[in-house]
């Protein structure tokens, strides 16, 4: 059965606060390893690397101007956001992916007679947790 985004949140405990109006992934990855040797005659033969990159949160959000972006206090502070939870469904079941992640590009648009809105990009800082 199909999920709708509907009441999907995302939460920071920084403190850090944005009305979300889209998520989206990049995805996760993990190298595959070249082992293939002198002895191999059909076809090339790989291993899954150990280290798995959680890839990157893509956001798009109401964008306040008197809000200053949190990719400022980025070399200061590297992991701005600290634990970032993504809570997906409705009230009643809530699926989430937990990690640390900072902010690595942020932009925004302001046009006439429309909604003002900010794109940002968040980096999974190490593991996550999906619960």
């Amino acid at each position: 059965m199909a999920e709708l985004g509907t009441g999907t949140t995302i939460t920071f405990d920084s403190g850090f606060f944005a009305e979300i109006l889209s998520v989206s992934a990049s995805g996760m990855s993990r190298a595959s390893i070249d082992v293939t040797h002198m002895g191999t005659t059909v076809a090339k033969e790989f291993t899954p690397g150990v280290l798995i990159d959680n890839g990157s949160i893509d956001i798009e959000i109401a964008f306040d101007p008197g809000t200053p972006p949190a990719i400022i206090d980025a070399v200061a502070n590297p992991v701005v956001f600290g634990s970032c939870v993504i809570a997906f469904g409705n009230e009643a079941v809530k699926n989430t992916i937990t990690g640390d992640a900072f902010m690595t590009d942020f932009t925004y648009s302001a046009q006439l007679e429309e909604k003002m809105t900010a794109s940002a990009t968040l980096k999974w800082a190490g593991t996550v947790t999906w619960a």
